[in-house]
């Protein structure tokens, strides 16, 4: 269990200081997406500076503190609390993302059915976006083939949410998928 606005103060406390916290919604918004689905959306960070340009959001995390802090900050946005393994709102968004190392914060062993569930959410033409640190017992490679499992290939790949080569330093990958069909 986390607590939400512990989580999102240090991010505040960051922005106070002059350090950019939006690299992950730049990337998004760089997609031009009418639509996103922010999966494991934690405090709403990235979904709310989505929709503060005009993006329509939802987002969803399984942690009540997490939307909690979200819907403090941003009550007219869409907040679903769901367990990605479950996850299945019956519509498709331009771009799902799954920021902020949420692969990792899965249950070991949910990530196939986690990348499934949002793969079934992304609208044709749209983009699967995960990005997580490496080394942390989910790797690229099981990325690959769950993404791969659940009808997705391999777009692009990137170091770092600004766009750095891949492999970068080696200890983050940001990858884009699409849909196979």
């Amino acid at each position: 269990m986390w607590d939400g606005e512990d989580y999102q103060r240090r991010f505040d406390d960051l922005a106070a200081s002059g350090v950019d916290v939006h690299g992950e919604a730049d990337f998004v918004a760089a997609f031009a997406p009418e639509r996103v689905l922010d999966a494991g959306c934690g405090s709403g960070r990235v979904a709310i500076e989505l929709a503060r340009r005009g993006i329509e959001v939802v987002g969803v995390d399984v942690d009540a503190s997490m939307l909690e802090a979200a819907a403090r900050r941003a009550p007219d946005l869409r907040w679903v609390t769901c367990d990605l393994v479950d996850l299945d709102l019956g519509e498709r968004f331009d771009v799902v993302v799954l920021a902020g190392n949420v692969p990792l914060f899965t249950p070991p062993g949910t990530q196939p059915a986690v990348i499934r569930s949002c793969a079934r959410h992304v609208a044709e033409g749209g983009v699967v976006v995960v990005g997580f640190s490496l080394g942390r017992g989910y790797e690229l490679v099981d990325l690959d083939r769950d993404a791969t499992a659940a009808g997705l290939v391999l777009a692009e790949r990137w170091a770092t949410w600004d766009r750095q080569p891949f492999p970068g330093d080696g200890s983050y990958s940001v990858s884009a998928f699409r849909s196979a069909s």
